[in-house]
């Protein structure tokens, strides 16, 4: 599998409400499924050729579910801290699994009532919303 054979690796998160309506009509698992295929095809061929890395879609539900690249990329996270820092396996996926959390919510909060700190930015239509995570594991 690619997440083995190279260190960097180019992560794009997605964040869905599983309650919408262009979601409504699909269980969680085929909207997870959906979003992870939009994502590869959006960016998994330029990813690869030009950053010269391994990608991976993180796809969240509103509701907390993940996807099942986010469930494996996580994992991975989790097994190689608990490696560096000689915690246990199960108390690095928790505090990640925690940090998650706490993101996840803020991203939710943030996206109904709008940012309210103190750098203001302009948001036009051709604003894109997507960000590519480089990830280096060492």
């Amino acid at each position: 599998k690619q997440w083995y054979q190279r260190r960097v690796r180019g992560c794009d998160i997605r964040v869905f409400n599983s309650l919408a309506p262009s979601n409504a009509s699909l269980s969680v698992e085929d909207a997870l499924r959906k979003h992870e295929q939009d994502k590869i095809r959006a960016y998994g061929e330029r990813v690869l050729q030009v950053e010269k890395c391994a990608f991976s879609p993180l796809i969240f539900s509103t509701n907390g579910v993940m996807g099942p690249n986010a469930e494996s990329f996580y994992a991975q996270v989790a097994r190689l801290m608990s490696l560096k820092t000689k915690q246990s396996y199960s108390d690095s996926i928790r505090y990640i699994r925690q940090r998650l959390s706490f993101s996840i919510l803020k991203t939710i909060i943030v996206s109904r009532r709008g940012f309210r700190g103190t750098k203001v930015t302009k948001v036009t239509e051709e604003t894109d919303y997507n960000l590519l995570y480089m990830t280096r594991f060492n």
